[in-house]
Parts: C-alpha cells; structure tokens; sequence
C-alpha cells in the first residue's frame, strides 16, 4: 500500500470514459452514438435554439416597436475634477489630450464634460458636449469653452442618398423608357 492511496478518498477522481476501445468495454465501435443519423455524425446535434420542431422563441415573440439602442448617442464622460488634477493653468484640454491621459477611449469617442469637482484653473476645453453647470464653472474660472461640431450620420446618409437619387435623373433613357415615352406620346 502506498501513501497516496491511504489519502486519497474514494471517488473523487473519476476516470473519464475511454470510447472506442473495443466491444468489450461496453463503448466500442459506434462509442455510444448509436447507428447512422444525425446525432452519429460528427458536428451533428440540434442547434441551440432548436425546440423539436416546436415554433421557435425567437420567431413567437412580435418584432415591433422602437429600439433607441441603434440611435443613442453615447459620450466618454470627463469630470471637471479630472480636468483640475491632471491639467495646468492655461493648457488647452481636447479629445487628443484626454486620450493620451486615459480620461476617455481613443478613436472615434465623443468627449462630455461634466460638472462633479471644482475648477479653479483657466482651461480652453473642447469637447462634443458640455453640461450647463460645466460650461458655466469653466467660464466662471476664466476658461473658454469651444463645442466639437460632430457629422450626424443619419444626415450624411440622407445626403448620400439624395445625390444618387440626382445623379440618376440626369442619365440617358434606356430602350424600354424610351418605346415608353414614344407610346405615351402616340396616345
């Protein structure tokens, strides 16, 4: 007898089933698949949302309504507090400087200044969106405060599309618009 059987208890490591390993072992040939079918093949099994044949969930629950998730606006938030520690007297405070100090993400982040702290320095602060007491804390201070003018992109795809829908007027009638405008005249 070792000393590592003594310790150890009873069933607390199961061996893991070894399939495949010859008709004996009660797991051979087919390895507890069974024969044939989709459940024998490998990568074979109903998908998640699978229910039988039943209609699934996702297809009996209505799809209707608003979702403002698609449209919201969000903004990386900086507190006036922040802007007080980490900036000196007279320094100009954009999104490149606040990224570069780990206040907001990097990229196409929209920058919010809040007004939680106090603000004693003389800032030029810009940014995409200010609150009423930010702005005001910031001006009292003697600081400037310049809004970031951000494309919307709803108006941009708007004015994407009004320019093809020109660009299309202005081209040549095909065969069938012109037979079409000929029948309609002979009329």
């Amino acid at each position: 007898m070792m000393i590592n059987d003594i310790t150890a208890k009873a069933g607390a490591h199961k061996p893991r089933k070894r399939v495949g390993r010859g008709e004996s072992s009660g797991t051979g040939k087919t390895s507890g698949r069974g024969h044939k079918g989709y459940q024998a093949r490998s990568g074979g099994g109903p998908h998640s949302l699978h229910e039988g044949g039943q209609m699934p969930i996702f297809r009996r629950i209505p799809k209707r309504g608003f979702n403002n998730a698609n449209f919201r606006t969000e903004y990386d938030v900086v507190n006036l507090a922040s802007l007080e520690q980490r900036f000196s007297d007279g320094d100009t405070v954009g999104p490149e400087a606040l990224h570069s100090l780990n206040l907001v993400g990097g990229g196409a982040a929209r920058v919010k200044v809040l007004a939680k702290g106090e603000l004693t320095k003389k800032l030029t602060v810009e940014a995409h969106a200010f609150s009423g007491k930010a702005r005001e804390a910031i001006e009292r201070a003697g600081g400037k405060v310049n809004l970031i003018d951000v494309v919307d992109s709803a108006k941009r795809a708007r004015e994407k599309r009004n320019s093809a829908k020109n660009r299309t007027r202005g081209r040549k009638q095909t065969r069938l618009e012109k037979k079409r405008s000929a029948a309609a005249d002979g009329q």
